[in-house]
């Protein structure tokens, strides 16, 4: 998913101890696997955000051994950070309390410009060209690359095929049908559509891609186009209609309000789907956001968390060394990584081509249409050329100003973050 929305990550929030660094409330921690009285000389402390799917923390917490085993000489604290790990992730950057290795969702350019992130060219190596174009692409500023994709985050229209079948609905492959279809099935008791609990989720990035439009091209914000103007206010239309799901227990990440029948159709991701299956059998499908009208494009989002260094902490190499061990080196914990814990898209060719939960069926589907319809933010988007585009998107759909001028206005404020970003 992507990390940038201020809000708790699909993962979850996950209690637990929490370790208080630079008196911010961080996370639970384990142990550091080999600990200094086992003769480590040198101990990284590891960042991950709170994933939901079970096992997750027991699979990162197991790797660490793993390579302490392989690596005496290197102690891994793993540190799990529940609640909004990116807030949290950049302040400790300013901190010396910061992580030697940690994750990050929807790397941006910005980490590396301003020295936070160490260029891993020499780890990569022989494998770089096993990555796929566009997980290198995300990491790549001025030809070096400066994160490894962990996974790529698949997101895509889920939809109940009895519930459309019983209402006498095609599966909706336009806008104009989708907006005709989240109001047909929504009746006194239920919505027809659940995209957040805020009604916007990721729709205004896809509303922009499916008409041609982009958020950043050439360095210079673009979702004040007008493609992207035409695309945005159609997005008013689900509100007008009141076909929207506001205000769930959950949020669009979680599969909850399809599985249970509260809505017929939801925007989510590829790593709800092993749940979606078990409750539902072979009664759901997907499909991309549809193209805006004739001429757009379908699009499914593609998201992910990319491994980082710390350029300015104390064991850059080491640091290094582990990044490259599981992400580069461990083709089989990386599939694992991908595949036991919810669904996910390895970014290596050679351990993608090795899914074999992701070989067949519905899996299969998304992985295809993410091939080729899939759609990533690029590296210059984060949270704060993301925010004007946000709050303009909030009141053109709710009916609160025009929205050419809302969007341009936004794009004023968002060049001047990513003129920052690149300075």
């Amino acid at each position: 998913m992507s990390a940038q929305r201020n809000q708790l990550s699909r993962r979850g929030f996950l209690g637990g101890s929490l370790l208080f660094v630079a008196g911010t409330a961080i996370g639970c921690t384990t142990s550091p696997s080999g600990g200094s009285s086992n003769g480590a000389k040198t101990t990284l402390n590891v960042w991950s955000h709170a994933y939901g799917e079970t096992g997750t923390q027991q699979a990162l917490t197991r790797y660490a051994s793993d390579f302490t085993k392989a690596n005496p000489d290197i102690a891994v604290k793993v540190t799990w950070v529940p609640g909004d790990y990116t807030a949290k992730l950049n302040a400790s950057l300013l901190t010396e309390a910061a992580p030697d290795v940690f994750e990050h969702g929807d790397f941006t350019q910005g980490l590396a410009r301003r020295g936070q992130v160490a260029a891993l060219d020499a780890e990569y190596g022989s494998a770089k060209d096993d990555f796929n174009q566009g997980a290198r692409n995300l990491v790549t500023v001025d030809g070096k690359l400066y994160g490894v994709k962990m996974i790529d985050d698949v997101q895509m229209l889920y939809y109940r095929k009895s519930a459309l079948a019983k209402a006498g609905i095609t599966p909706p492959t336009t806008f104009d049908a989708l907006v005709a279809a989240a109001k047909a099935l929504t009746t006194k008791k239920t919505k027809g559509l659940f995209v957040g609990n805020d009604g916007i989720g990721e729709t205004p990035a896809l509303s922009v891609f499916s008409n041609g439009g982009e958020l950043v091209k050439d360095n210079k914000i673009a979702f004040a186009s007008p493609q992207a103007v035409e695309a945005v206010t159609g997005l008013k239309r689900l509100h007008d209609d009141k076909s929207l799901l506001l205000g769930f227990t959950t949020d669009w990440w979680d599969p909850s309000a399809l599985v249970q029948g509260v809505v017929p159709m939801q925007w989510s991701g590829l790593w709800a789907m092993p749940a979606i299956e078990s409750a539902l059998g072979d009664d759901f499908g997907i499909l991309p956001w549809p193209a805006f009208k004739a001429g757009g494009s379908p699009v499914l989002r593609v998201g992910g968390w990319t491994s980082c260094v710390n350029a300015k902490g104390k064991n850059v190499e080491a640091a290094k060394k582990f990044v490259k061990w599981l992400w580069i080196d461990q083709k089989e914990l990386q599939q694992d990584w991908s595949e036991s814990y919810g669904f996910h898209v390895p970014p290596r060719t050679s351990v993608a081509a090795t899914a074999s939960k992701l070989s067949k069926g519905t899996a299969k589907e998304a992985v295809e249409l993410a091939a080729k319809h899939g759609r990533s933010n690029p590296n210059t988007w984060d949270s704060a050329s993301g925010a004007p585009f946000g709050a303009a998107v909030s009141k053109i759909v709710t009916g609160q100003g025009d929205a050419a001028t809302l969007l341009a206005d936004a794009a004023k404020q968002a060049q001047g973050a990513v003129d920052k970003q690149l300075s």
